[in-house]
């Protein structure tokens, strides 16, 4: 009996081979869509219209959006292609190529993934592969309490995660609930609370 396996893609092959039409990520070396509901994308949209507001009020060198991809490495090497569900990038990685598809391959300033069903890859790989790559800031934003029991205690309670970069280059770990005003480093003087991204 012979044995077929397919080829895994790298990054550019993702690139070259994703359909333009719907949202992919590249993981473990296949084109997988991103769906989300749209209680998923008002959360995600809240926090992108929020953002948007902070960067015109104070005329910050940062582009946001929520179609920007960009690779990541795995600790075994693997090349993924990664569409966090926010992203906040500095305006002069950007436009440095403005003709570019949106693909990036250097560490954007803030992802944020808002989860679904696929949670644990918020939870353990986007995590591992984002703070290797040295995303500066990222956030996980638990909206359904669908997380671990380790993360969101017993019983479980819908969480805003905010996970910074130490000298070290390792995510420090912040959680926010109820009305517990978020910490940005990204947008310091942001006043949005938990509940309000929450329940948005």
């Amino acid at each position: 009996m012979k044995t077929y396996t397919k080829q895994k893609l790298t990054f550019v092959q993702f690139l070259e081979q994703c359909p333009e039409e719907g949202l992919y990520e590249l993981v473990d070396g296949e084109i997988v869509e991103v769906r989300a509901t749209r209680n998923h994308d008002d959360v995600a949209n809240f926090i992108l219209f929020a953002y948007n507001d902070e960067i015109r009020r104070f005329n910050l060198n940062y582009v946001v959006n929520n179609t920007a991809v960009f690779k990541t490495i795995t600790a075994d090497g693997t090349e993924q292609g990664r569409k966090p569900d926010v992203s906040v990038i500095n305006k002069d990685v950007w436009r440095s190529n403005r003709s570019a598809y949106s693909a990036l391959e250097q560490p954007i300033q803030l992802a944020i993934e808002v989860t679904s069903t696929n949670w644990e890859d918020d939870y353990i790989d986007k995590l591992d592969e984002y703070q290797r790559l040295g995303i500066t800031e990222y956030w996980i934003v638990d909206y359904l309490a669908i997380g671990s029991r380790e993360d969101l205690g017993n019983p479980k309670v819908p969480t805003v995660f905010v996970f910074l970069l130490d000298a070290e280059g390792k995510y420090q770990r912040t959680q926010l609930r109820g009305s517990e005003r978020i910490v940005s480093q990204t947008f310091p003087e942001l006043t949005l609370t938990a509940e309000q991204i929450l329940t948005a």
